[in-house]
C-alpha cells in the first residue's frame, strides 16, 4: 500500500504543486482524517485531490491548505496578516451583508473591496 506521497508522486508526477505535496506530507504524519477535518473538508475530498481527481475548486482547496499547513498570510486591511484560510472564510461571509454586527459590517465591505475577493468564487 502506497503512502500519501507516493500516491500523489503516482498521480501528478513531477508537475505536483508544492500545497499538494505538503498535504500529502501532513496526510503521510497525521492521518488523511484528521487532515481533512483541519481543513473543514471531507477525507474523500482530499483523497481526490491526492490523487488529481478532484473536480471542484483546486485554487480554494490550495487556499485552505496554505494556510492551515504552509502558513501564507494575505494582508488584510481590517485584520492584519491573515492566514489564506482564514481570508477565504471572510470572503465567504461576504457574499451576503449580515447588519446586525458592526464588525461583520466592517468586513463585509473590506472583502468586497478586496482584490482576493471575487463573487463567482465564492458561491
Amino acid at each position: 500500500m502506497s503512502g500519501p506521497v507516493d500516491i500523489v508522486h503516482a498521480t501528478w508526477g513531477t508537475d505536483a504543486p508544492d500545497w499538494v505535496l505538503a498535504l500529502a506530507h501532513a496526510c503521510a504524519q497525521r492521518s488523511q482524517n484528521k487532515v481533512a477535518e483541519d481543513i473543514g473538508r471531507s477525507a474523500s475530498l482530499v483523497s481526490n485531490v491526492l490523487r488529481r481527481k478532484y473536480p471542484g475548486n483546486m485554487a480554494a482547496i490550495e487556499e485552505l491548505v496554505r494556510g492551515v499547513f504552509m502558513e501564507t498570510v494575505i494582508a488584510c486591511p481590517v485584520l492584519g496578516e491573515l492566514p489564506t484560510d482564514q481570508c477565504q472564510t471572510w470572503r465567504k461571509r461576504a457574499t451576503r451583508l449580515q447588519g446586525h454586527n458592526t464588525f461583520r459590517v466592517q468586513m463585509y465591505r473590506a472583502c468586497r473591496r478586496c482584490p482576493h475577493f471575487n463573487v463567482e468564487d465564492q458561491e
